[in-house]
């Protein structure tokens, strides 16, 4: 009976690769589930300038709008395996001197927001890395089931289970969670050095490039492949509208829905529950749904979001409609990550998540800041009417052009052996 669960879960098709790398995964979401809790808690120990806590907000996003495009130069140059582990033995360093401070009572504001954007380019380079290995090691015709399957660690480690374990740790000392994400990351390494990875294609026999010329030629990859690039606007476009909504939420969740703190903890919690159905359910989906109409019923259900949180005063509602929404974001996830996994050829694999993660997390910035400004000037749920009506016009104007996305990648599929390597 176990035998029957693990291979459900973990289909030996997959290859022995792919469960190291899932391994790595699953405990470096742990140690960031961690830090999501025990992170802004000692910020907030440490001081209750409101500048100074948005700031360490801001440093989690930074580093990607600073170094993503640079990180996928260097994931498309070197040894992807050896990148992650620097960038992860980086992480453990500095989380390991942040404990000492903490320990000895020399921690401070300055020392934890350095610390805050230190982990977050360390986190911009593996992970922009980590992105790059699944094509390498799975048949393209599984990667939806193995992105499935990476994304249920984001949602059940991360999301779930991290950051309730992190919080209730530095109720115990201060110094308990980020001594556990430390761990927690040096175990990550070792997992992540039992992955055997192949070449992944670049020539290091042409002509030496520049920094900026791979930029530029991975930008110009992205803008030329039609598909890719209507999938990463749609991203942009999307996280926009998503940011601006989000921005409030906690203010909407409290004046809006009078839930109060422990109120807006449940609708978060409902969120990661719907991820995780429908990162378990991705299998059944891919099997029965075209991924065209999967991704076309996905944006319809994240635009009818924002409109009944724009109308809607019930909590009960509310939890439900984070349930489905939950579900929907990371079914879309897993999708759009698949989706450029197969099209994109290996040796660009870098550079293109990067632009990919760019647009991500500006289009967050973007969103936030404009989220701001509207609810300050017209209430709380203006930004979910903005959200409805941005999200509606866009998806009107790529709806034909979705079921193209959804299947860019067909051919690649075809082509690629039945097996992915041992």
């Amino acid at each position: 009976m176990v035998v029957g669960v693990v291979e459900r879960v973990l289909p030996a098709r997959l290859g022995t690769p792919f469960r190291w790398l899932l391994g790595s995964s699953w405990v470096s979401n742990i140690a960031d589930g961690l830090q999501v809790a025990a992170g802004p808690l000692l910020v907030a120990s440490e001081t209750h300038d409101p500048f100074l806590v948005a700031l360490a907000a801001v440093l989690q996003y930074l580093p990607f709008l600073l170094f993503g495009l640079f990180a996928g130069v260097v994931a498309d140059r070197v040894d992807r395996r050896r990148m992650i582990v620097v960038a992860d033995l980086c992480r453990v360093v500095v989380v390991a001197v942040l404990v000492g401070t903490v320990v000895s009572g020399h921690v401070n504001i300055a020392v934890v927001l350095t610390a805050m954007f230190l982990l977050g380019v360390g986190e911009t380079f593996a992970d922009t890395t980590t992105s790059t290995l699944l094509p390498m090691i799975v048949a393209k015709r599984d990667l939806g089931v193995a992105n499935a399957r990476l994304i249920t660690g984001i949602v059940t480690f991360n999301q779930l289970a991290g950051p309730p374990v992190g919080a209730l740790l530095f109720g115990l000392g201060r110094a308990y969670p980020f001594a556990a994400q430390c761990t927690c990351l040096a175990l990550s390494v070792l997992l992540m050095l039992r992955v055997r990875l192949p070449a992944h294609g670049r020539d290091h026999t042409a002509e030496p490039s520049t920094i900026r010329s791979d930029i530029v030629e991975g930008i110009r990859w992205v803008w030329r492949h039609a598909a890719i690039r209507t999938l990463v606007l749609t991203i942009v476009t999307f996280n926009v509208t998503f940011g601006a909504a989000w921005s409030v939420l906690v203010l909407y969740s409290l004046e809006r829905l009078g839930m109060g703190e422990v109120g807006f903890g449940l609708l978060t919690s409902a969120l990661a529950c719907g991820g995780l159905v429908g990162t378990l359910s991705f299998g059944w989906l891919e099997r029965h749904i075209s991924l065209g109409n999967i991704m076309r019923g996905g944006l319809v259900i994240e635009t009818l979001t924002h409109l009944v949180l724009a109308v809607n005063t019930l909590p009960s509602v509310a939890l439900v409609v984070f349930f489905v929404f939950g579900a929907h974001a990371f079914v879309w996830g897993t999708i759009s990550t698949t989706v450029r996994q197969r099209a994109v050829p290996t040796a660009m694999q870098g550079r293109v998540t990067s632009v990919n993660l760019i647009g991500v997390t500006g289009g967050m910035v973007i969103g936030s800041a404009l989220g701001g400004v509207i609810a300050s000037h017209w209430g709380i749920t203006a930004p979910f009417w903005f959200a409805f009506v941005g999200s509606a016009i866009f998806l009107a104007l790529i709806w034909r052009q979705l079921v193209h996305v959804a299947h860019a990648d067909e051919e690649q599929v075809e082509q690629d052996p039945a097996t992915a390597p041992e």
